[in-house]
């Protein structure tokens, strides 16, 4: 008799044991699903082209070469400043070896901010590919392929200001952002010279 209640009472510790690290798992997966969540809140959009749809030659060298207006919504919390990138990742290789060009670079946007007007900056601008503070409307060159070439908008909400002077490279953004982003989200805009 003494052997059965000790078996049942082991048996009714580990159930208990057993149940009581099942819900700290479940607890466990909520949060991180409830993390995601938020991460995946961060919206980028633009008025004047759809994700993945053409740009607008006004934005382009064949236009006024003027930045296309962004709005952003879903910052999560504990976000100190965003960031925002765009790129051409379909640079021929034989006019840049990496293939890819810098169009933009702004950093230390403050959080509370929501948009960017027409040819408008927002934070501390950083080098596009031409070495210039500005941004630089795409320009595919029309003797190479591929002839269209895809825009990447890249907004980072960061958990930190970065400690950077305008005119950092994006190399120089994506290191000092390593390590605090919050929340990430992209845009895509293409562009063929006609």
């Amino acid at each position: 008799m003494r052997d059965a209640l000790l078996f049942v009472g082991i048996g009714a510790i580990v159930i208990f044991v057993g149940g009581y690290y099942a819900s700290q798992y479940t607890r466990s997966s909520q949060e991180a699903s409830d993390t995601i969540g938020i991460m995946s809140a961060l919206t980028l959009r633009s008025p004047v082209f759809e994700n993945g749809g053409s740009l607008p030659a006004r934005f382009t060298c064949d236009g006024e070469s003027m930045s296309p207006p962004l709005s952003w919504s879903g910052v999560p919390l504990g976000t100190k400043s965003l960031a925002l990138i765009v790129e051409d990742p379909d640079v021929p290789k034989q006019l840049k070896p990496d293939g890819v060009f810098d169009h933009w670079t702004l950093f230390n946007i403050p959080p509370e901010t929501t948009e960017i007007a027409t040819g408008g900056t927002a934070g501390v601008r950083g080098a596009s590919g031409t070495g210039k503070n500005q941004y630089v409307g795409p320009c595919p060159p029309k003797e190479y392929e591929p002839s269209e070439h895809r825009y990447f908008f890249r907004m980072y909400a960061l958990d930190t200001m970065l400690d950077l002077a305008e005119g950092a490279s994006k190399a120089d953004v994506l290191a000092a952002m390593e390590g605090h982003v919050l929340a990430e989200v992209e845009l895509i805009g293409k562009y063929k010279r006609q």
